[in-house]
């Protein structure tokens, strides 16, 4: 049965509760800012909207990093506010966020008094300008009768084609003004699918293949065909690689799955990519580090590239198939192709390959961070949702735990530090019925610990582990690799994360072996309150392959 229609709406309503109503067309119930003088009416027009919840956080990276959080979680557009040019530079991280990991996000920013415009008011930039290159659109509302018009073409383009953010400026002596207003619909995303001549092109490539391999991306997750992804992979045996933090696009335990493209990589799963023959890459841009550093699909490969946005579609590698399509219809649409799933071999060898390297065995002689991901596996049910900040902490938490339902993972392609947490806390107001874990560094979670306190102030229960080598980790490998023994600018002091928790009110843990992080986060989970469980690591143990003395070894040899 279809839905019926909702008719245009005509209402008297000033600029600032018109954009409130542009929120509730699209039923989205959480929002995130910093307040700021500039957009107060727009507060005030939240404050008499029961159906959205506002939540004020300490800074503007961590109110947009959350915002993201959510859209990753709930499939539609998060929804940020932040002030003039202040707050808003201090979200830009996660515009650009939002840009790279296809994430659909409205950002609402505060602006100068129009008659103040370009005499350098307080604290004024030209905010269309500044986000012109790190959003999809970047627009100034110069006039109030326009408000509905604009902001619901913004919900438009942050949903529709490649989803990303928007950013709407509001100077401040719009907002307030009153007139008549027309409302359109909610947004409903177009589906295109292939053609037939583009479904007989992908069985001529497919039917000569010898190894055929599925790159599935985060466009199998914005159109919500992981199952679809399932049968598909099922009905002509085709192994399926993650690209980089997609984890969840495709059970980690089914026999058809056989890794996940990022950094670090283990070369065993690499091999599998270099064997293939031909890549059926769905719902994913290609990036730099799914496809290491561009070389990975190299010449000789047969490339079948589906993405639901034309600019995509051959952007870094020329396809012997492209095809402009949502992963969900292009999915239905090609299971009826005259094929046979011969590859059942290939992917036998392909999928032990990956258990090769990915197994949770766990001994003495294993330091605690892949104990910890043991546990987490164990202790953690299947539905329970896992943010990682940007680090090489996460190298184990990619390597090896097991993402065996959709929903179930949230990460930064665009590798942002102090991602993890405040994306968690969104991660967490989309699915409250999930338990959520942070994953972080000391270096990344210092960059937005004080989101703790808006998990306290909110009550918001997630579980941060913060891996406390001292030192940004990630850069001292980089520094060690190219100017061994060389540090310089990546040590860190130390800080106490158990104190600063309890500090603000959350539930705070010290655990130095693999027994005391047992017990702390069996008696986190069982609280379901705000944590922070603190886990000293070795400097020497840099990443999951390598030691800062096997590195240094390599570089003199």
């Amino acid at each position: 049965m279809k839905t019926p229609t909702k008719a245009r709406t005509t209402k008297t309503l000033t600029a600032a509760q018109a954009i409130v109503e542009c929120i509730k067309i699209e039923n989205i119930s959480h929002a995130f800012c910093v307040p700021g003088e500039s957009y107060l009416p727009l507060l005030d027009a939240l404050h008499d909207e029961d159906s959205i919840s506002m939540m004020a956080t300490r800074h503007e990276s961590g109110a947009a990093f959350m915002a993201e959080g959510y859209a990753k979680s709930s499939l539609k557009p998060g929804v940020v506010m932040a002030t003039r040019g202040v707050g808003a530079s201090n979200l830009s991280i996660g515009v650009h966020t939002a840009y790279q990991d296809s994430t659909p996000m409205v950002v609402f920013l505060g602006q100068v008094h129009s008659k103040f415009r370009g005499r350098e008011g307080f604290q004024e930039v030209d905010l269309d300008q500044y986000f012109g290159h790190i959003a999809k659109w970047a627009v100034e509302v110069k006039d109030p009768e326009r408000m509905a018009e604009i902001v619901q073409r913004a919900f438009r383009i942050a949903q529709t084609g490649r989803p990303g953010p928007v950013v709407v400026s509001l100077p401040e002596d719009v907002l307030p003004v009153e007139t008549e207003m027309t409302f359109g619909p909610p947004v409903v995303k177009p589906k295109p699918a292939p053609s037939p001549e583009e479904v007989a092109q992908v069985e001529e490539l497919l039917a000569s293949a010898e190894r055929p391999l599925i790159v599935a991306g985060g466009g199998v997750k914005s159109s919500q065909a992981e199952e679809a992804l399932v049968t598909f992979a099922e009905h002509y045996h085709l192994p399926v690689i993650a690209a980089f933090r997609r984890q969840d696009v495709f059970p980690n335990d089914h026999p058809l799955y056989v890794g996940h493209l990022g950094l670090g990589t283990n070369p065993n799963i690499l091999k599998t990519v270099k064997e293939a023959d031909t890549i059926l890459a769905i719902g994913t841009r290609l990036s730099e580090v799914t496809t290491q550093d561009y070389r990975i699909l190299t010449p000789e490969k047969k490339l079948i590239h589906i993405d639901i946005s034309y600019d995509m579609v051959g952007k870094v590698f020329s396809p012997d198939a492209g095809i402009v399509a949502d992963a969900g219809q292009a999915l239905q649409a090609l299971r009826g192709m005259a094929v046979q799933g011969r590859w059942k071999n290939w992917a036998n060898k392909c999928r032990q390959a990956f258990e090769g390297v990915s197994r949770l065995n766990v001994s003495h002689k294993d330091v605690i961070n892949k104990h910890i991901v043991a546990m987490m596996a164990d202790m953690l049910p299947d539905h329970a949702l896992v943010t990682n900040d940007a680090g090489n902490f996460a190298g184990w938490l990619h390597a090896y735990y097991p993402f065996k339902a959709k929903h179930t993972y949230v990460g930064p392609t665009s590798g942002a530090m102090g991602y993890g947490f405040p994306a968690a806390l969104g991660a967490k107001r989309a699915l409250p019925e999930k338990p959520v874990v942070a994953l972080a560094g000391d270096g990344g979670f210092m960059m937005t610990a004080q989101e703790l306190e808006t998990a306290v102030r909110y009550h918001i229960p997630v579980i941060c582990l913060v891996f406390n080598n001292h030192m940004y980790g990630t850069i001292r490998m980089h520094q060690e690799i190219h100017y061994p023994e060389k540090v310089i600018g990546t040590d860190l002091g130390g800080v106490s994360f158990k104190k600063f928790a309890e500090s603000v009110g959350a539930d705070g843990y010290l655990v130095t072996t693999p027994d005391e992080f047992a017990e702390s986060f069996a008696s986190a989970l069982q609280k379901n309150a705000p944590a922070v469980i603190e886990i000293m690591t070795e400097k020497e143990q840099i990443s999951v392959s390598s030691t800062i003395a096997q590195l240094r070894d390599r570089a003199e040899k």
